[in-house]
């Protein structure tokens, strides 16, 4: 074959994130810093536009007539440009600006309601997109949607999916008190328990279906997964996510019934997912026999992975700690993250961590899809859960791994030219090669930006390390600057690596069996929780709304997540719009009144120790 020349001879569009270090108003001309610490000039032609980042349902914000005071050293922004080959050069003429903040060193998500507005927008986009302008009906509702929220022709009602729709209406109910969300949530954890719940007296265990077909007033179960991975068996991953919902709502209500069916779902995984022998959780079991070996189960068969070891908690298991103080909750915990921090690193051969494992936590680097490939957004997901338990249960070895990955995920994992984080990439550098190949595109989806930006604001908000905060507002804008649908509403699952929108096949759709509401209200609950409590130093009001009779004691727990000890206490509380002052500010606990009657909390909690804005 003939030699291919080094030199890019063609044009091609494409993005720049990076900081001004200098601008020429005569030339038109500006110098921007990238994340790796490339200096890239950048030519303005007299068609570009520039705008303001906006949030969700805000009118687009013109910029252009305030260039020349916005180019400062140090503004960061996003330059979507053309590039034209021009002899042992490449001339790059900008075509559209996106600035962050209004002025430098500002960013507009990091306003105190930035993320409870996106929040609420999400959460009325599924409300339409489920139920339209009627009664909350969950007979009516679709594990798919189309890009504008219209149901696709499938009649499926996934569990998990109607589940993650129940953590997102409940969030919205924690961070605006708006009963119409509690609602939703409370509605749909019903439909949950009566149509997808199993009580199993005989094993004294709880589990869930995969979902139900819906014809009409026919109703067919579907008793095991759908899903290709995890096909005719009981995955760990859809029991652990058909907790999610109840439990955000079991924080909200003490509904003694979610706590129950909650129990009996733990009991399921004591039982059956769990290796007594050798540690950690079975990713599945036959559903015949409820065995993790049974040769049923094909290449599934004695495995264990992430998603059975460490999404229960982020999915439900902190939740639970935090509405109950449960110490056996607390060791479940731990016991997962032990399993995390002693199985998964894999320094010696990759920064990635390893994510699938046999029976004696030998590395499975043949399964499926992942054969010996890592997913960017686990890695991160690990750091931020590390860096929760850490307030839970010290120990040097959460902090010492999560840190670690923090350090070492930008340069494999993020895009240093673009903003945003990789989807999966070959976990080895083969000789000769200077980057981990993607897997199949340099796509970037939705939720593990998510991951990005909360790994990065725990790491900053509890080490205080400014490269930290440096990430999380890199990822924070490139989520905010292209995730967000400003046409249609709530969020892309996928871009392409410029930011453009990936709008084909499954990915052009709003609900699948892969997305729904769980990690974009996850992520605005928890940004504007770091954000607010742990970075800037700013108050925020939590609404509950339960039964006295629910709660042991008449104690309501209101911490908002895993945080540092004595980091946040209790300002001020009103029980139904009225004073209130039997709390505990340190404990994060309020003791109710006993009532025949719910009763709504509002609780403002503050920053035990006033800090300065971060710059």
């Amino acid at each position: 074959m003939p030699d291919i020349p080094d030199a890019v001879n063609f044009t091609f569009s494409d993005t720049i994130a990076g900081w001004v270090t200098a601008y020429d108003p005569e030339a038109r001309r500006v110098r921007l810093a990238t994340a790796d610490e490339r200096e890239v000039d950048v030519t303005l032609t007299g068609e570009v536009v520039a705008e303001l980042l906006r949030n969700l349902e805000e009118p687009y914000a013109d910029a252009g007539s305030h260039l020349d005071a916005m180019l400062e050293p140090g503004r960061f922004l996003f330059v979507c440009a053309i590039f034209y080959p021009q002899g042992d050069r490449t001339l790059i003429e900008a075509k559209r600006l996106i600035f962050p903040g209004r002025r430098s060193g500002t960013y507009r998500f990091e306003e105190s309601d930035w993320w409870t507005r996106q929040l609420v927008s999400i959460a009325d986009f599924h409300r339409r997109a489920q139920f339209g302008d009627g009664p909350v009906d969950y007979s009516q509702y679709r594990t798919m949607l189309k890009l504008g929220g219209e149901k696709t022709g499938s009649h499926v009602q996934e569990t998990d999916t109607i589940s993650r729709m129940v953590y997102g209406m409940a969030t919205v109910f924690l961070l605006t008190g708006r009963d119409e969300y509690l609602q939703v949530a409370e509605r749909g954890t019903e439909y949950l328990r009566k149509h997808m719940r199993v009580v199993d007296p005989e094993e004294d265990v709880v589990y869930w279906y995969h979902g139900v077909s819906v014809d009409g007033d026919t109703e067919k179960k579907l008793y095991t997964s759908e899903f290709s991975d995890d096909y005719d068996a009981i995955p760990a991953y859809e029991q652990i996510y058909a907790l999610a919902g109840p439990v955000q709502t079991y924080r909200i209500t003490a509904d003694p019934r979610i706590r129950s069916d909650v129990d009996g779902t733990l009991r399921l995984f004591d039982k059956f997912f769990l290796d007594r022998e050798q540690g950690g959780y079975f990713s599945h079991i036959d559903p015949i026999l409820f065995r993790p070996d049974h040769e049923s189960l094909g290449p599934n068969a004695s495995r264990k992975n992430w998603n059975s070891v460490g999404d229960h908690a982020p999915a439900y298991l902190v939740n639970l700690y935090l509405a109950t103080g449960e110490e056996r909750y607390a060791e479940m915990l731990e016991y997962t993250f032990d399993a995390i921090v002693e199985r998964f690193p894999d320094r010696k051969n990759s920064p990635f961590v390893q994510e699938r494992f046999h029976r004696d936590w030998s590395h499975d680097t043949t399964h499926g899809w992942q054969q010996d490939r890592a997913v960017v957004g686990h890695n991160l997901k690990i750091a931020w859960n590390l860096m929760r338990m850490h307030s839970l249960r010290p120990k040097p070895a959460y902090v010492d791994t999560a840190v670690s990955i923090g350090e070492l995920m930008p340069a494999v994992g993020s895009d240093l030219q673009r903003g945003g984080w990789y989807d999966v990439v070959e976990r080895i550098l083969r000789a000769g090669e200077a980057h981990h190949r993607f897997a199949w595109h340099d796509r970037k989806a939705w939720w593990q930006q998510e991951q990005a930006i909360l790994a990065y604001l725990i790491l900053n908000g509890i080490t205080g390390r400014d490269d930290f905060l440096s990430e999380a507002r890199r990822a924070e804008s490139f989520y905010n600057a292209f995730f967000l649908d400003h046409d249609e509403g709530a969020v892309y699952f996928n871009v392409l690596a410029s930011g453009l929108p990936y709008l084909l096949g499954t990915e052009r759709l709003k609900g699948s069996h892969s997305m729904c509401m769980y990690h974009t209200t996850e992520l605005c609950y928890l940004a504007a929780v770091y954000n607010n409590l742990l970075i800037h130093g700013r108050p925020m009001d939590f609404w509950f709304k339960p039964d006295p009779a629910g709660l042991e004691g008449g104690v309501l727990r209101v911490a908002p997540d895993l945080l540092p000890p004595g980091s946040v206490r209790i300002a001020e509380v009103e029980t139904d719009g009225n004073p209130y002052y039997d709390y505990d500010a340190d404990a994060l606990t309020v003791r109710l009144p006993q009532s025949a009657d719910r009763i709504k909390v509002r609780v403002r909690l503050q920053p035990a120790r006033a800090s300065e804005p971060r710059s």
